[in-house]
């Protein structure tokens, strides 16, 4: 795929001095990079560089095959649009007025709207869903609504190029799968070329068809979500010391509880991970098995649990993990029946459960 937007040894910062060097980034039409990494990393710095806020170090940056930083303002707003997290304050204007804004590098001298720019300005608010409260003045709405009016101002730019900066930062969990799918929808179906920063990881992993991970002034990874965001590369990233991030889950999680397993969870299918987060929750340190290695339960035991069995999928459960299982259950106090059906592969754990019965274990004090 040919490259609509390329930076080559790029070098950003304030004041003449270089914060983050050596920046290369290709992205293609109706492609999506994200930019994650701490507060004060300087993501932001690369945004407002691309889309000249601020002036560029060094190094080169080429839109649609054209220079970057000597476009005309201009020609620039017909192709890029921004959203920034700088927060728009304008007085007596209405939400549709602001969208309108979008309009103004089509316009003639006299900044007069057409019919077209009219209808351009309707869909967008469509897009956002903001019809309900265009007529309404722009700093009566709240956060939400706001950035919702600045990004369909943006989009009313026609752009072929889309910087965000946390656009999702004022958004409900509503709200900000509405415009992250509409961002995609835009991508795949317009070409429309995006470059945001996220906090939120897991839709960054969802969303994204590059990341960009920025640490310390300082590009630490570049690539596909899959190549850029593992669990180790994540706990670099954010220097996590308390719990890990699990890109299967898309999910943060917390530390396990310390010290040895005193509960048993017997689990599968999925039917384990509501127990092991109650468990978590209470502070209870837990034991979960027999596990298949492609099982959902298994991936989550690895964060949660203190210890565990698990064994090859698609294999009939071995005597040998079976006895490791037992010996690491009757140490715990409890047992807990996660309710995962027994089918023929699983039936050691149908042993298992039954010992806790005659042992008075099963769904003991933690269940």
């Amino acid at each position: 795929m040919k490259n609509y937007f390329e930076t080559s040894s790029l070098s950003v910062g304030y004041n003449g001095k270089a914060l983050i060097e050596d920046i290369d980034i290709a992205l293609g039409r109706g492609r999506i990079l994200t930019l994650i990494g701490p507060n004060g990393s300087g993501k932001s710095t690369i945004l407002k560089t691309v889309s000249r806020q601020i002036a560029r170090i060094r190094g080169a940056a080429a839109l649609g095959g054209s220079d970057l930083f000597t476009m005309s303002p201009k020609e620039l707003a017909k192709k890029q649009a921004v959203v920034l997290t700088d927060r728009t304050r304008p007085e007596l204007y209405s939400a549709r007025e602001i969208v309108s804004l979008g309009r103004y590098p089509y316009t003639n001298m006299m900044g007069r709207l057409t019919a077209e720019d009219r209808f351009i300005v309707d869909y967008c608010l469509e897009l956002v869903n903001a019809s309900s409260f265009a007529e309404k003045d722009f700093s009566t709405l709240s956060d939400g609504q706001k950035q919702r009016i600045i990004i369909a101002r943006a989009l009313a730019q026609q752009p072929e190029l889309l910087v965000l900066d946390e656009p999702t930062a004022f958004l409900d969990i509503k709200h900000k799968l509405e415009l992250l799918s509409l961002l995609r929808t835009l991508a795949r179906e317009k070409g429309l070329s995006v470059i945001m920063s996220l906090h939120e990881i897991d839709l960054a992993l969802k969303t994204s068809d590059l990341i960009l991970c920025v640490k310390d002034e300082r590009i630490a990874a570049f690539g596909t979500p899959e190549a850029a965001l593992s669990a180790v590369s994540i706990s670099e990233l954010y220097d996590l010391e308390k719990g890990s991030f699990d890109p299967a889950f898309g999910s943060l999680e917390l530390e396990s509880a310390a010290g040895k397993p005193k509960a048993f969870v017997v689990a599968g299918a999925g039917l384990g991970v509501p127990v092991f987060r109650r468990l978590q929750r209470q502070s209870i340190p837990f034991a979960s098995g027999i596990l298949f290695e492609n099982d959902v339960d298994a991936l989550a035991a690895k964060n949660l649990a203190s210890s565990w069995v698990i064994t090859p999928a698609f294999e009939p459960m071995s005597e040998v993990d079976y006895e490791k299982a037992l010996e690491l259950m009757l140490r715990c106090e409890s047992v807990i029946d996660a309710g995962t059906p027994i089918g023929a592969l699983n039936k050691p754990n149908e042993r298992l459960l039954g010992i806790a019965c005659e042992k008075g274990l099963i769904n003991g004090k933690y269940d």
